[in-house]
């Protein structure tokens, strides 16, 4: 594939932009967030061949429930099967490619059938019905499946992938196990879960989300209010290249981010200590002791972004609670709150990449992070630039 000068340039920067330890590193050059050409790369190379979450697992808890999901241009169904696993299709008909289902619901009577010509598959999959069908000769349902898309679980998370080599999510995970299992993350429970689409570049949306720098300016009115920046902590062990992390804490008087009277597990500072994964590419979350918040990303082009964002609440804060309706009403709109003031930072920075005189500048300590990330990204499309 050939590539303009201006991709090649970028990419060469890039490479060695990736090279430099933090103290002398800087964000990405703006062409990385403006470049329909450099989004291609990243498509290709990044999101067609590594593991993308879908969302949580207890999203779709009973038989014949979905979600659906897409990447790049091909549209996912994640399906709850009746032995209670879940599996992922491609969502389009085998018949005239008519996309199958969109959006999250349950399949009645456990079909899924196609909105144009009504054929009709299980939710395993097989292909049950095609009307009118019969008088083809030769025709044979047992022929037309969906395809299977590769799908795994990992401590209540739904990941999913177009590549039949990469390694399982738990190999990939296998360091992040240990940090994040004394929470229990995999009994959270779901309250609220969103698509939205942003104008921005996902990767800018992803950087965003990984350092606590703007917490304190951007989320003065909600989360920043309670944000102890000098106590942010990273990983003291060579950087992962699945994923990356660091730890806060919240002030014991905080609305939220402290373990609950009936969490027993937690111990000392871990009570109201936050862990904050970034999933390489696109899935990042906040793991508080007593609540969750996820984003996964589906890039829609260099310049859009789809959004799904989720909530969960530790299991003991829901069962002590009076009114646990009204509970997780307050949750959301709070975390809303918070997502609306990012909403205003991430499209205003894609914004301001566009103009003329726009330039990277030194990146702060606690945007370590984003240097891991822009490390990861240089792994999977800088060589591209030589090809």
């Amino acid at each position: 594939m050939k590539h303009s000068p201006i991709t090649l340039s970028t990419l060469a920067q890039l490479k060695v932009l990736a090279a430099l330890p933090l103290s002398q590193a800087t964000a990405m050059p703006p062409p990385m967030y403006q470049s329909a050409d450099i989004h291609a790369l990243e498509q290709t190379h990044i999101f067609n061949e590594q593991w993308l979450c879908a969302g949580r697992s207890d999203a779709i808890p009973q038989a014949g429930d979905y979600l659906s999901y897409h990447i790049g241009s091909q549209p996912v169904l994640v399906i709850r099967q009746e032995d209670g696993s879940i599996k992922a299709f491609a969502n389009v008909c085998r018949h005239r490619m008519m996309t199958l289902l969109d959006g999250q619901g349950h399949c009645k009577r456990k079909r899924i059938i196609c909105p144009y010509h009504a054929w009709s598959y299980g939710i395993d999959g097989q292909l049950l019905g095609a009307p009118q069908m019969d008088k083809r000769p030769g025709f044979d349902k047992a022929n037309y499946p969906l395809p299977a898309i590769r799908c795994e679980l990992w401590e209540g998370w739904i990941y999913i992938t177009l590549n039949p080599e990469v390694a399982p999510v738990s190999t990939l995970l296998a360091e992040l196990h240990p940090l994040v299992a004394d929470y229990r993350m995999a009994d959270y429970v779901l309250i609220s879960q969103q698509d939205h689409v942003w104008d921005t570049n996902w990767k800018m949306l992803a950087e965003n989300f990984m350092e606590g720098y703007h917490l304190p300016v951007a989320h003065r009115a909600t989360v920043g209010a309670h944000f102890a920046v000098r106590e942010t902590r990273f990983s003291e062990r060579p950087p992962n290249p699945a994923f990356t992390y660091q730890y806060f804490t919240k002030a014991e008087n905080a609305p939220v981010g402290n373990a609950h009277p009936d969490n027993t597990w937690l111990k000392g500072e871990q009570r109201r200590t936050s862990l904050m994964p970034t999933i390489f590419p696109a899935h990042m979350y906040v793991l508080a002791p007593d609540h969750l918040w996820y984003l996964a990303l589906q890039p829609l082009g260099h310049d859009q972004v789809n959004i799904r964002y989720g909530i969960a609440l530790a299991p003991e804060v829901l069962r002590a609670s009076a009114e646990p309706e009204q509970l997780k009403a307050d949750v959301i709109h709070f975390l809303d709150q918070v997502n609306a003031e990012d909403k205003d930072v991430v499209e205003g920075i894609f914004r301001g990449s566009r103009a003329t005189l726009s330039k990277a500048g030194p990146l702060c300590w606690l945007e370590q992070e984003n240097h891991e990330f822009t490390q990861y990204i240089a792994r999977r499309i800088a060589h591209h630039g030589s090809d």
